[in-house]
Parts: C-alpha cells; structure tokens; sequence
C-alpha cells in the first residue's frame, strides 16, 4: 500500500459526513431461550423483508425479520459451520456462504433447499475460517463466488452450478488479492471485488480480465452497488479488524469519495445492504445498524 493508515484516514475524513442516524436494530423472537449470535450477513429483498445470517447455535442461522424487527421465520441449523454471507438473487432465492465448509447454498425465500454448490480447494491454513466469502449473479444469471479465506480467487458458475473459470491469486499487483471478501456486478457487467486487506477494490470484467481500481481505501469489509453508487463498509488499517469503521459512499466509475459515515462502535461494518429507499443498514455485533435519513 502506497499511502499511510493516517493518510487514508484523513482522506476519508476529508469527504462530507453524510446526513444519517444510526438506530440500532435487533431481531426480536418469541421462542424461549432464543438469542442471536454475531450477525455476519444481511440482505434485504424488494419487500423491505430483512434475512440475517448469524452465528449462534441458539437460533437458526437464517433469520428472517420485518421492519419491526420481528422474526417472521428462521432454517439452516446444521447446515453450515462458519455462516459468513447473504444475498438475495434477481428471482427473491435466498445464497448464503459458508466460509469455513466453502459451500454456497440457493434457498427459496421460504427456506427450501435449493442447491448447494462445493466450491473446495480448501487450504487447510490453521484457521476455522478458510474458504469462500461471498456471492455475486452476473447479467447472464451466472453465479461468481469469492474464496478469500486461504485461496486469493474467484470462480464463476452456471445456472446449473458447472464452474466455467477461476482467477486471482495471492498478491497485491492488478489482479491479485490479499482476502477477497465481498463482490458485485454490474447490469452491463462490470465486477467490483472488495480487495479487503489490499484497501481496495478491484474491477474486473465477465471473463475475469482486470479493469482497474479503486485504490487507497481503508480495509474494505463489505459492498453494494444501488442508484449508480458504490456503498462499502471500511476499517482503519490502524486499528484491529473488527474495531470503529466508516461506511463510505462512492461513485463506482470515478472512484471518488462522495461521503462517509463514523461508526465507532466495535464489531460493525462486515456486512452492508442498501434498502430500496436508500439507507444503508449494516451488522453491529449480535444486531444491526440502520442509518437512517
């Protein structure tokens, strides 16, 4: 990395605070002894309905609230060992991804088993957390996952879950990364890659090729493109991961910082998602945060 932690920071900090308020957000559950553990992943679907996938063993892994907080319904249990992300596709399935089996799972919105895809080459690398991070659907319905934690890649599938390519490796020239952690595309097909401990993101087209990136950003968590911009989470490189984080908003083509928000609360920003009327929410520890207007 070229620049400093503090000249990041203050680059960051140089862009507009953004007019948002931060309202911690809980999901809420009749069930006897229920208790959520650390929420990883959120996405919400074009009803405004929200899925969390957490880590507690109290609860299911996939948690499904209303915009009350009311757990509407839950599944999953036994099917995973690290949850890490969610997503919802063009269709309203439900892809989760585990990041310590390195599966992907399709549900329906209900919870149905759709298909499980074994993404492997696994590295054994000593830690609980070694396999794939996220999932992202391409304009042709192909499906491309992030495998960040040991590997350095990305793989496309099919439809029908065939891998088609893979690429990345370890590394911090064009093209190669340091935890690829969260991905996006496009509708014309442009590949965002959260180049996580690099602090950048990276650009890709359908077939893999590097187009560029957007370079000297804090630690990059998490990201979701909506309305034309390029809403991510950050850490400082000068504080461990998982201490305050920023959310910053970005125009995706130029690179340039629009805003950003402080959140200095310990254990947010993994995960981010954008409601439809444009508010960013994102994982707070055992909750959520929804940054209000």
């Amino acid at each position: 990395m070229e620049e400093s932690a503090r000249e990041i920071r203050a680059r960051i900090e140089a862009s507009p605070v953004l007019p948002f308020k931060g309202v911690p957000f809980a999901a809420q559950s009749l069930k006897s002894g229920w208790e959520s553990g650390a929420v990883s992943g959120i996405a919400v679907d074009r009803n405004g309905t929200i899925y969390e996938i957490q880590r507690d063993e109290k609860a299911d892994p996939i948690v499904v609230l209303d915009r009350n907080g009311i757990v509407l319904r839950s599944w999953g249990k036994g099917d995973f060992k690290i949850p890490h992300s969610i997503r919802i596709d063009p269709v309203g399935n439900v892809w989760t991804v585990d990041a310590g089996s390195s599966k992907v799972i399709e549900y329906s919105p209900l919870g149905k088993k759709l298909r499980t895809i074994i993404v492997g080459g696994q590295l054994n690398n000593g830690s609980p957390f070694d396999g794939t991070t996220d999932v992202a659907f391409g304009p042709d319905g192909h499906i491309f996952i992030t495998d960040g934690y040991g590997n350095a890649r990305v793989l496309e599938y099919t439809k029908t879950g065939d891998r088609v390519r893979v690429w990345g490796k370890p590394g911090s020239a064009p093209g190669e990364f340091n935890l690829p952690h969260s991905i996006q595309i496009t509708a014309d097909g442009i590949i965002y890659v959260a180049d996580r401990e690099n602090g950048r993101i990276e650009k890709f087209d359908l077939r893999g090729h590097f187009l560029g990136e957007i370079a000297h950003l804090g630690r990059v968590y998490s990201f979701k493109l909506t309305d034309g911009a390029l809403w991510a989470t950050m850490g400082p490189f000068d504080q461990q991961p998982g201490s305050s984080c920023w959310v910053v908003k970005l125009d995706p083509q130029s690179g340039t910082i629009l805003g950003h928000i402080d959140v200095p609360q310990e254990r947010g920003g993994h995960a981010l998602e954008v409601t439809r009327s444009g508010e960013p929410i994102i994982t707070l520890g055992n909750e959520l945060l929804w940054l209000r207007k």
